[in-house]
């Protein structure tokens, strides 16, 4: 039997029938095409499907779709504005922190909810905040120059 989820996703509020097992991931990507987080490990361990709700970090294939209902969820998608993509974006494009890319939405996301607790992470504050999402091609020097980056009002590579 399907229930009615209503929220809010990435600022517009949204209503979908969900079965009382489905994941938010599985909501995310199946039901409304949202397909920034990632099916990684599907046990949270890898950060691929990482989304903000409510202001933070969650795994949505840990996260059961009914939890979200009358709260905030913002994915990778809703990061833009206007086809300008936003600063940890233009960072992560500009510093190449990516390779494959798959990682990267959950990366960023949880770059976004670290930057908002602490507008200014030092390098180490970056490694440690991040250490739960996972990159498969090793590019976290790139990730935390990045975020370091961000948060000192972003200086162009050419310039840090």
């Amino acid at each position: 039997m399907k229930q009615i989820l209503s929220f809010i996703l990435n600022g517009h509020p949204r209503d979908v029938a969900v079965s009382v097992t489905d994941s938010l991931l599985d909501v995310l990507r199946e039901d409304l095409g949202f397909t920034g987080a990632k099916r990684g490990c599907d046990c949270g361990d890898c950060g691929a499907c990482t989304v903000i709700l409510d202001g933070e970090p969650v795994r949505a294939c840990l996260t059961l779709a009914l939890t979200v209902n009358g709260k905030s969820v913002t994915t990778v998608e809703g990061l833009s504005k206007d086809g300008v993509l936003s600063p940890i974006q233009q960072a992560f494009l500009e510093y190449g922190a990516f390779q494959c890319g798959f990682c990267t939405a959950g990366m960023i996301m949880s770059a976004v909810s670290l930057i908002a607790k602490n507008p200014h992470p030092t390098r180490q504050e970056a490694r440690q905040y991040m250490s739960g999402n996972i990159c498969r091609c090793g590019s976290y020097e790139e990730i935390l120059d990045a975020i370091v980056a961000v948060g000192q009002g972003f200086p162009s590579r050419k310039e840090a």
